[in-house]
């Protein structure tokens, strides 16, 4: 094999060079997503003043990138499962940088809420690319721990989001947020074109479900503003309206790909509802929506708790949460190989219950809190439960589903995880009290907090049960064609044959 000619899909190793080569560009690529969905946060009063936005328009410069995520990623794995994957990632990651030199260059706000725009529709094409990439290219015995390995540095984009924003923005101003994307991308594509090889699904045929992609785009946006409306008492009217269209919208959405689902359908469902027939996949993005809705709702909120009632400098606040970055870097790749060994049932039931404990922690946060003695032990003990949970979480979900829908199993995953963490975004605020007053009182705000943590930890904690209830702990050694133990009879046979009582496999 030479560079010019990569391996064919399904047989890359990971120790090997071309392998860690495939690795490299996804977990990249991934990255530029990832980061831009925390780096911005920290920009955002810097473009406020440089723009003259309004708050409105800030929360638009968030959401308008969320949204157009959230609501196309679905679509951009089906078009990778169909036209190809290394195609379409590659198609995202230029898409991606277009729109960030858009953002980049934006004159005026509403200029740089259409580039979000345009920004979330490239990282829909590129995200569940990466990840169907790696579950389409790498041996089956492979993909747990490549898996764990583009897990853990995605997590490392994620959790240096904030540090990175601030340093950023203090030193090269809030525009090189956006500009780094560019050369970044360039590696990207370079990498992708010479050492991926191309896949896809041989059995998909026929046209584009467009309409599938604009009722879920829909259903997610009159949800996210019914729910960060109603809170701002500006009237009933807006949001219940918003939220019958989003209901209308959702239900439509499951209609259209139930009848395109069928055999003879001219344009065959962006959404297999078939995929969810496999009850370890359906179980497994029940714990997803659970986990990372908290993992939302406490990023988001913690950043500014650090703020406004501890006193940290957005910088400062940045730097708390280093110790996740380096635990989700040491540790995650070590967790997907563990969970291909032992299961991955009790790591996520652990991760989870661990990530729980760590929100519980971090509600000493309050006014004038220490680094020390407050923040640190809490964000140490989540950053270990974190990196118990990502790896053999996502791993799980593409066990599950077989390896022709990757960029489907993917998708569906990736909008699951995106959509509880906007909704728990767009909720939580409300439901732990934290109003218009509570923004400008520390005391109110910090109260607020300590009530949105434990509601975070129940989220955690309902994870953690259902997924020692319902994860099957042989699911990825049957993915990577290892054997799988038949149980054993519990009766004397004479011969061997299936057993007459079988005993419950764990």
């Amino acid at each position: 094999m030479t560079d010019s000619a990569p391996a064919p899909a399904g047989t890359v190793r990971l120790g090997r060079p071309d392998g860690r080569w495939v690795l490299t560009a996804t977990v990249l690529g991934s990255s530029m997503a990832f980061l831009d969905a925390t780096v911005v946060n920290i920009a955002l009063p810097t473009i406020g003043k440089d723009l003259h936005a309004s708050l409105a328009g800030l929360q638009w410069t968030v959401t308008a990138y969320t949204l157009t995520l959230a609501g196309l990623i679905l679509l951009g794995g089906s078009l990778g499962d169909r036209l190809g994957r290394r195609r379409i990632f590659t198609i995202g990651v230029a898409w991606f940088a277009l729109a960030s030199a858009l953002c980049g260059l934006a004159p005026s706000i509403g200029v740089l809420v259409a580039a979000r725009v345009l920004q979330g529709i490239g990282g829909a094409l590129l995200t569940p690319g990466s990840l169907a990439i790696i579950q389409a290219t790498f041996a089956p015995q492979d993909r747990p721990k490549a898996v764990g390995a583009w897990s853990g540095l995605g997590g490392v984009a994620g959790a240096a989001g904030p540090l990175l924003g601030g340093w950023i923005v203090t030193d090269a101003g809030w525009r090189w947020v956006f500009l780094l994307n560019l050369p970044l991308a360039v590696i990207v594509l370079a990498v992708t074109i010479r050492h991926v090889p191309e896949s896809a699904d041989p059995d998909a045929r026929g046209g584009f479900d467009v309409a599938g992609a604009g009722l879920a785009a829909l259903a997610l946006t009159g949800i996210t503003y019914a729910l960060i409306e109603a809170p701002a008492g500006r009237g009933p009217a807006g949001p219940v309206a918003a939220a019958v269209i989003a209901a209308a919208a959702a239900i439509t959405f499951f209609r259209t790909e139930r009848r395109r689902g069928r055999p003879g359908s001219r344009v065959p469902a962006m959404l297999p509802l078939n995929v969810f027939g496999s009850r370890q996949f359906t179980a497994v993005n029940v714990v997803t929506l659970l986990v990372y809705g908290a993992f939302g709702g406490m990023l988001f909120l913690l950043v500014l708790q650090l703020q406004l009632a501890a006193g940290f400098s957005p910088l400062a606040a940045g730097l708390a949460l280093l110790p996740v970055t380096v635990l989700m870097l040491a540790l995650s790749p070590r967790a997907g190989a563990l969970a291909q060994r032992i299961g991955p049932r009790w790591l996520m039931t652990a991760g989870t219950a661990t990530c729980a404990a760590g929100l519980l922690l971090m509600t000493r946060i309050g006014v004038h809190a220490s680094y020390l003695t407050d923040v640190l032990p809490a964000v140490i003990v989540f950053g270990l439960g974190l990196a118990m949970t990502v790896a053999p979480l996502t791993a799980t979900v593409l066990a599950s589903a077989d390896v022709r829908h990757a960029g489907v199993a993917s998708g569906v995953n990736n909008t699951v995880a995106r959509a509880a963490g906007l909704l728990a975004v767009a909720g939580l605020p409300a439901v732990a009290g934290l109003g218009a007053a509570a923004y400008h009182s520390a005391i109110l705000f910090s109260a607020g907090f300590r009530t949105a943590m434990v509601i975070c930890a129940c989220l955690l904690v309902a994870g953690s049960v259902l997924s020692a209830l319902t994860i099957d702990n042989d699911v990825l050694r049957s993915a990577a064609g290892h054997p799988v133990p038949e149980p054993e009879c519990v009766r004397n046979c004479a011969v061997g044959a299936p057993p007459l009582e079988p005993t419950q496999r764990t």
